[in-house]
């Protein structure tokens, strides 16, 4: 009987030494994900309404369309804890425009010009460090994943022209605005003591008229805990108790072991 209760005690430290040693090790982010969002578009009625998707929320919503989650509200009738039960395909009201009346009545027909030289419009780029907590690479609103002081942004475009960059903040996202139409490369340094959970880096194409948002998500790493949070600190102790913990029960196992052999 002691043989066997020997044997037990063993295999139970063992597993609680490993759960340790788990627990003090460090966080592992989620895999790679970029998203990219084009700012919806105005109705013929002048509305400019976002469709609902999974996963999203009033806060993240907000956001993702620059517009404040109290105007979001106020548009849809969204009182107390409606944000919380948003349906996916639903339409939001983001704002209003003056709705297209469409051309006049008479109309000046107006000659075409053998080769027109054609006509480069310019479009805004906004770009969003945040700090995902839990390492999902979404702005989740129950865990208030907001942006992220510290960082950089850097923005060049294919044919050398533009190169601009931006330091990021803790209150909104950081925009360039009248850019040439064409091909771009985003990229972002996060501050130090974090981890990126995607891609720092994108390419992506702009249209003339369009406002382009991106975001990029940053974790703290186990380094950065330790230093920002004292509590953390205690990691190498929980290391050092996984360990010893480990050692005793492998130490009862051989014990049992030869108790058996007996």
């Amino acid at each position: 009987m002691h043989k066997h209760l020997f044997l037990i005690f063993s295999i139970l430290l063992t597993i609680l030494g490993i759960s340790v040693f788990y627990v003090a090790g460090s966080v592992s982010a989620n895999p790679d994900l970029q998203v990219f969002y084009y700012t919806p578009t105005a109705q013929p009625d002048g509305r400019i309404v976002y469709t609902v998707k999974e996963g999203d929320s009033c806060i993240s919503i907000a956001l993702l369309n620059n517009v404040s989650e109290d105007q979001l509200r106020l548009l849809n009738d969204l009182d107390g804890d409606a944000c919380l039960f948003l349906r996916i395909g639903r339409e939001l009201v983001l704002g209003t425009v003056e709705p297209d009346t469409g051309p006049p009545p008479e109309m000046t027909a107006t000659p075409i010009f053998p080769s027109p030289t054609p006509f480069n419009g310019t479009a805004d780029l906004c770009v969003l460090l945040f700090e995902d907590i839990n390492g999902n690479t979404l702005i989740d609103d129950d865990t208030i994943e907001l942006p992220l002081d510290g960082g950089a942004v850097s923005v060049n475009d294919r044919i050398g022209k533009v190169s601009l960059s931006e330091k990021t903040n803790n209150l909104e996202e950081i925009c360039f605005e009248g850019l040439d139409e064409g091909e771009y490369t985003i990229s972002v340094a996060v501050p130090s003591g974090y981890n990126p959970t995607m891609r720092n880096s994108a390419t992506l194409k702009l249209s003339a008229g369009e406002t382009v948002r991106i975001d990029f998500g940053a974790q703290l790493s186990s380094a950065g805990e330790a230093e920002d949070n004292p509590e953390t600190r205690r990691s190498p102790f929980l290391g050092i108790m996984g360990g010893l913990i480990l050692a005793v029960g492998l130490g009862f196992g051989l014990y049992a072991i030869r108790i058996q052999r007996r």
